[in-house]
């Protein structure tokens, strides 16, 4: 008698107890796809089969349920099929559904096994650089301070004011000028901060004629004359000059940073009856700053805030799709391989409605397994173990029944 159909029988059962076994031990793994045992019927030349074998193992590459993290290097693959795209140390290349990452002591974004995500660096123009993917890395170092070039500020200047009487202007004077407001501070080459104030002096004759003063870190600009004069129609509205900008000349400093020539343009100020004010202030400037912190958005870029107040686009994160995802390799620690059968590798950035999916920060995939799904798919898989067993003992019976034939 042929023992081959319940030893097989065992044999498919055992694997399909161990898929759905392992679905189970994974149902917690962040970005785990269930798996599901194929198998086949074994025929040799005969109308009677000999049995059945796995033909394989699929995967379920559905999307998992996004679960809210409180930690920003958490990251969530929404509505695509893309892979994060992680390098090793030495260039091996693996791919995962796994968002958990952290950043290693020298900036790379890493997993828990340290594989680097990869994506596009930050090129000196403060845009994304393109090319080859790469281990992205944030910047452990500080960054460099700029020079102010430009003051952007707008006024409203009182019409009920009256010209002084008394002359000249001195900034340390108030009964010199109508309206004083500070425009600083602005930086230097080496990020030292000066102060900067304007003053505002209106003139008797022609009518709404105003004359602009200066000061820096308590010094007169421009040798103590006018920085230029403004002109207002009876509207109120600014037209002169006609760029809007004044120029404060050069401040030579004494520190070692290089000389500042900033310009102020006031192009929006207006001469109402009503209280002198300031509407709006900004310079190009800024101090070193350390990096504070930094998110991963949508479309994967990344954004770094730094403690000068600026904010800096960092890298992004690119993900990678596949024509047969089941033709991944699995090798463990949350990542597969590319195969010949998974097709190369479609590389490219996030973002919504792209195939790729986008990405949510803060937010992790959990695993796609349907645990009420695989504890019945267990009942059955036990049932079937059992009724193979059964085939087997009864094949065993029936040859002790020929052996007691005298």
């Amino acid at each position: 008698m042929a023992f081959s159909q319940g030893i097989s029988g065992l044999g498919v059962a055992a694997a399909n107890l161990d898929v759905i076994g392992n679905n189970i031990a994974n149902s917690g793994t962040v970005g785990f796809k269930s798996a599901a045992a194929t198998f086949q019927d074994v025929y040799a030349g005969s109308r009677v089969g000999l049995g059945a074998s796995v033909s394989g193992v699929t995967q379920n590459f559905s999307q998992g349920v996004t679960q809210s993290s409180s930690r920003p290097l958490d990251v969530a693959i929404l509505n695509g099929d893309g892979f994060f795209r992680l390098t090793s140390a030495t260039g091996e290349v693996m791919y995962s559904r796994n968002g958990q990452f952290t950043r290693d002591k020298d900036g790379y974004i890493v997993n828990a096994s340290g594989l680097r995500l990869t994506g596009f660096g930050a090129n000196a123009n403060g845009g994304i650089s393109g090319g080859t993917p790469a281990a992205i890395q944030i910047p452990t170092t500080p960054m460099t301070p700029k020079a102010t070039t430009g003051i952007d500020a707008e006024f409203n200047l009182d019409a009920r004011k009256t010209t002084p009487t008394k002359v000249p202007f001195n900034a340390t004077d108030s009964d010199t000028f109508n309206y004083s407001n500070a425009v600083g501070p602005i930086y230097d080459s080496l990020g030292n901060p000066h102060d900067v104030s304007v003053y505002f002096v209106k003139s008797a004759t022609p009518a709404n004629t105003w004359s602009v003063y200066g000061t820096a870190d308590g010094a007169a600009l421009n040798a103590g004359a006018a920085l230029g004069t403004l002109t207002f129609d009876s509207a109120g509205k600014m037209t002169a000059p006609a760029s809007g900008q004044l120029s404060l000349g050069t401040l030579t400093l004494t520190n070692g940073a290089a000389a500042l020539t900033p310009t102020l343009d006031i192009s929006g100020t207006t001469q109402f009856g009503a209280a002198n004010a300031m509407s709006k202030l900004a310079q190009d400037g800024y101090r070193s700053g350390e990096l504070t912190s930094f998110s991963i958005n949508a479309d994967g870029t990344i954004t770094g805030k730094f403690s000068n107040e600026q904010t800096k686009l960092l890298g992004q994160v690119v993900l990678s799709s596949f024509a047969n995802p089941n033709g991944l390799e699995p090798k463990g620690n949350n990542v597969w391989a590319e195969t010949q059968a998974s097709g190369n590798p479609l590389t490219g950035t996030p973002g919504e409605g792209t195939k790729l999916g986008s990405l949510q920060s803060g937010a992790l995939e959990a695993s796609n397994v349907d645990l009420t799904s695989e504890l019945v798919n267990l009942i059955v898989a036990q049932r079937n173990y059992q009724a193979n067993a059964q085939t087997v003992k009864t094949q065993d019976q029936v040859m002790q029944t020929l052996m007691n034939i005298r």
